[in-house]
């Protein structure tokens, strides 16, 4: 019997007696899902479909009447969170995991050597991803903020290093890799978390993720490949900077995805399919 064999035995087996499976936190270059230590029956699970807004300049706009809102992890406090609680939200932390940012309260924690070409956006360069030793320890405190703050998930950035110029030499499987490690980081710590664009590596890390944020896959033709999530009965939640609604709200509601139309700097305004 292979190893996915025993696990999926031992499950029901687990089930069967009431009881939750728990990860023993071992390789995250495993194949299997990076489930962690938090039963995946307790995490959040938005589905296919859900309403949300996603803001991350700007004052804040509580306004909005929708169940999910995605915000900065480092820009919000405590008090924010849990003020979209009481109105019925579920919110996710946005954090920068595949890129140091220069303004960020611990950018000085990063050693020079895995901070590589910039990524576009002023002051964002890349990391170098296989330095798990050094980048565990810091993302797992970034992570621990999070939870602390009461976020009901984490949106993970900059997932898809090695399918840029970065400065290092990333490959696809030190990409799987990285993002298995904060699939379960996140897990561990009983937050769920998204699979930011990485639309080639959908089919390896659908099970490891709870939902997935994308940008531009109608400008470019990809919202197709996202299906693996949609058909998990996983969230897409859905950004179009360039296009105007009319042009894939049609697609984006017959694929299940959760669609906005927003501007580059993702502040209040929205438009929604």
């Amino acid at each position: 019997m292979n190893t996915r064999s025993l696990l999926a035995t031992a499950s029901l087996l687990l089930l069967l007696t009431g009881c939750t499976t728990v990860s023993d936190g071992g390789d995250d270059d495993r194949d299997g899902p990076a489930t962690g230590g938090a039963s995946a029956a307790k995490r959040w699970q938005p589905r296919p479909g859900t309403d949300w807004q996603w803001q991350l300049s700007g004052r804040l706009d509580t306004s909005v009447d929708v169940p999910v809102y995605d915000i900065d992890g480092f820009d919000h406090s405590e008090e924010t969170v849990a003020a979209l609680h009481r109105d019925g939200r579920k919110v996710i932390c946005y954090l920068s995991t595949g890129a140091w940012e220069d303004w960020r309260p611990d950018a000085g924690d990063f050693p020079k050597a895995v901070i590589g070409e910039g990524n576009g956006w002023k002051g964002e360069r890349w990391l170098d991803i296989r330095a798990v030793d050094v980048l565990e320890p810091l993302m797992a405190a970034r992570l621990d903020m999070c939870r602390d703050k009461g976020f009901d998930a984490v949106e993970p950035d900059n997932m898809d290093g090695y399918k840029n110029t970065t400065g290092f030499p990333l490959k696809a499987p030190d990409q799987l890799r990285y993002n298995r490690l904060l699939a379960r980081l996140a897990h561990e710590r009983g937050l769920s978390v998204g699979l930011k664009n990485d639309l080639d590596q959908i089919p390896a890390l659908v099970d490891d993720f709870d939902f997935a944020v994308n940008e531009q896959c109608a400008q470019y033709d990809e919202c197709a490949d996202l299906t693996p999530f949609t058909e998990a009965d996983k969230a897409v939640f859905h950004v179009e900077y360039e296009l105007p609604t009319g042009a894939f709200c049609a697609e984006s509601r017959r694929l299940g995805l959760s669609s906005l139309r927003k501007k580059y700097e993702l502040g209040a305004w929205r438009e929604a399919c």
